[in-house]
């Protein structure tokens, strides 16, 4: 889901300039993306190797005052390959525009809260006690509702091929996705309203800037 190369999205010659000689904590600070994509790689590899991981790890709502620490690992444990290849491949380009247009921290700061809100949704909404929810779409979500908020007419190559703007990918997707069976549309919605209520947010600040 490539973006088009506009001047919001652009690195900076002096950006580019300011980060030469930094050390491997500065690359870790000023490329959030890459390193929550590693991180959730590297949970694939460890619930695929030990599949009991994902009960430990998941959110099961019913189980959620003996295990807390689900309602942040969760996000970081997919069911299979398609799950997280999707889930990335999307986190790469959305995160890597966010973050360009709001900075490192504060694209965290909407992708955790996002994901959490988009948890509680689940947990609030839950349709059976028995239901376990798993995976990074929440937070995406929240990363692509403070996009379509800053930058709704984004051009965006819909699967490679058709260009759309923003809004309406991530509206098509929203709807394509959120009410199959099987998919957690409660952590969609909750993450997705986070990330509208935080693009309104900056916008309003001005708390984000176009790099050129």
């Amino acid at each position: 889901m490539p973006l088009d190369d506009r001047d919001y999205m652009r690195r900076s010659s002096r950006s580019s300039r300011g980060n030469r000689g930094t050390g491997g904590y500065e690359w870790f600070t000023q490329n959030p993306v890459l390193v929550l994509i590693a991180v959730n790689i590297v949970f694939f590899l460890a619930t695929s190797i030990q599949s009991n991981l994902l009960n430990l790890l998941g959110l099961a709502p019913s189980l959620f005052l003996e295990r807390p620490w689900t309602i942040i690992t969760s996000m970081f444990v997919h069911a299979n390959f398609l799950h997280i290849f999707g889930n990335m491949l999307t986190l790469f380009f959305f995160g890597q525009a966010l973050k360009q247009l709001v900075g490192p921290n504060r694209f965290l700061a909407v992708y955790f809260i996002g994901g959490i809100i988009g948890n509680i949704a689940f947990i609030l909404l839950k349709i059976s006690s028995h239901s376990v929810v798993i995976g990074a779409s929440g937070a995406i979500y929240a990363v692509a509702g403070a996009l379509v908020v800053l930058v709704p007419t984004m051009r965006v190559l819909m699967w490679f091929i058709a260009p759309m703007p923003l809004w309406i990918v991530v509206l098509l997707f929203f709807i394509l996705w959120s009410f199959v069976p099987g998919v957690a549309w409660q952590a969609h919605m909750g993450g997705l309203a986070a990330g509208l209520v935080a693009g309104y947010i900056f916008r309003r600040s001005g708390r984000y800037y176009y790099l050129r």
